[in-house]
């Protein structure tokens, strides 16, 4: 079969596949990595596959229009997202009355709401894959009967039919992602060295963090670890790829959760002297084990993303944070620092509970820590999660449509709307945070001699330019509501 994957854009710099669909304040992009996964185990069952990067390009709907129709696809693949949901439909439209394709569409927003996604679509979305989706679009594209395909909604005669949901995956079955299909150039990332890419050591997580979207939608509670050996393999094979990329993002969203599996992936890398090639960076929680930390140095890691969250225990509580508290994220910041690595903090503001003192106490807290960089972000209340259930139960949510979901420059926008704090005062809270951490002389001393290369130089210019240019559109542009989907798109021979 031929097979066109579209990942659509939805305004300059939209960032469609990252845990927040939305132009981020860093101005980063996010390799698609689960999207490339789907496109091997395609490519290994012999099927031809376009892979339309829109979204990190920019690319506006009538280039990629341009592009998929020159795949002349038997089924078109876009992964949707809650705010682009309906621009996502028009363009399957559009390019559907022309190819006489079918439609499928993947991701987190349609698995969680299939009955929605396809009353909306009207007729324009024939399959929806729900939670992972790389065997459920081979057997679609493979030609099995649709009502034996696991993990499958569709209609017939206009009724939806959910078939049974699939097993879940053992990560050893699925091949490498197809990055043959994109430039590592297309996704910058200030906090980066540049090149790189991403790599998922396994899916899933055992934790109940409340507004956490992959683990409830898509990938579980059970955490699936790949093999190490594999994992190494995989970062063996993204340098064949792409040998210039310079350093690997292991993406996985609780990378340090197994002591053993990570110390046998530091010791592979070590083994094949991988660590003098590139180095890496990864996803961690504040319960780190940080006896870990001096071999996770030597093995080449660089940088620590790290989900401190909240500046207080009960906000952690309130979203179910489970087995942190603030002393451990200061002793976890604090070793981190004495071992030498790179520490990006990421806050939120408006946790259930929240109030203006202890959104004063999360700054505050953030300020008093050593850290490099650091994020702030109200919470995110996405379709499918335990805490969009809850506000929506007490109509918190300040979005009544999900192209609400964004301001009219598609940046990201406070959905809550509290009694005691309004959604007003967590973005007041949140431009407080970014400025008075970043503002500071000693911080801006410390980004400044932390510079030992030009890439280093290139990122840190990078990183400024994103926070004058959020900061610049937020003054001047507001955060007026995202303008509803245009009815049509005008293609390049001029039809609408």
């Amino acid at each position: 079969m031929n097979v066109c994957i579209l990942n659509p854009s939805y305004g300059e710099n939209f960032v469609r596949v990252a845990r927040w669909a939305a132009k981020s304040r860093g101005r980063v992009q996010r390799h698609p990595e689960y999207l490339l996964t789907a496109a091997q185990v395609l490519i290994d069952q012999g099927h031809q596959v376009t892979f339309v990067e829109a979204a990190a390009r920019n690319l506006p709907l009538e280039k990629a229009y341009d592009h998929v129709m020159a795949s002349k696809p038997d089924l078109l693949v876009i992964h949707a997202t809650t705010p682009s949901i309906y621009q996502d439909i028009i363009q399957a439209r559009e390019i559907k009355e022309v190819c006489q394709c079918k439609v499928a569409f993947v991701g987190q927003h349609v698995s969680a709401e299939v009955e929605n996604t396809f009353s909306t679509a009207k007729g324009v979305v024939d399959y929806i894959l729900r939670g992972e989706y790389d065997f459920t679009l081979r057997d679609i594209a493979s030609g099995q009967t649709v009502s034996e395909i696991s993990g499958l909604s569709w209609i017939d005669d206009n009724k939806v039919i959910h078939n049974p949901q699939r097993p879940l995956l053992n990560m050893n079955e699925l091949p490498f992602p197809a990055w043959q299909l994109i430039q590592p150039e297309w996704y910058p990332d200030a906090g980066k060295k540049f090149p790189f890419l991403t790599l998922l050591t396994g899916r899933g997580c055992n934790n109940a963090c409340t507004f956490c979207r992959d683990p409830q939608v898509m990938y579980g509670r059970k955490l699936r670890l790949r093999d190490p050996q594999k994992v190494v393999d995989e970062i063996e094979y993204d340098l064949t790829i792409h040998p210039q990329i310079r350093e690997i993002m292991f993406e996985t969203d609780t990378f340090v959760a197994s002591s053993e599996h990570v110390e046998e992936i530091c010791r592979e890398i070590i083994k094949r002297r991988l660590h003098k090639r590139m180095s890496w960076a990864c996803n961690t929680r504040v319960n780190t084990n940080l006896s870990l930390m001096p071999l996770m140095r030597e093995a080449g890691c660089r940088m620590l993303m790290t989900g401190f969250e909240f500046g207080y225990d009960e906000g952690l509580k309130a979203v179910k944070k489970g087995g942190v508290n603030i002393d451990m994220a200061r002793q976890f910041a604090w070793t981190a620092r004495k071992h030498g690595f790179t520490v990006h903090g990421c806050f939120m503001i408006g946790a259930p509970g929240e109030t203006r003192e202890t959104a004063r106490k999360t700054i505050d807290f953030a300020k008093s820590i050593p850290m490099d960089t650091a994020q702030f972000t109200g919470i995110a209340v996405y379709p499918g999660t335990e805490l969009y259930h809850w506000a929506k139960e007490h109509d918190y949510i300040t979005a009544k449509d999900w192209d609400e979901w964004l301001t009219a420059e598609h940046e990201q926008k406070t959905l809550l709307n509290y009694p005691q704090l309004s959604h007003e005062e967590i973005d007041e809270f949140i431009d407080k945070g970014l400025k008075e951490f970043y503002m500071r002389p000693g911080q801006m001393w410390a980004m400044l001699i932390s510079i030992r290369s030009i890439g280093d130089l290139l990122r840190k210019v990078f990183g400024v330019k994103a926070f004058a240019d959020y900061f610049f559109k937020k003054t001047f542009e507001g955060t007026k509501t995202a303008q509803p989907a245009k009815k049509y798109f005008v293609k390049k021979d001029g039809a609408k």
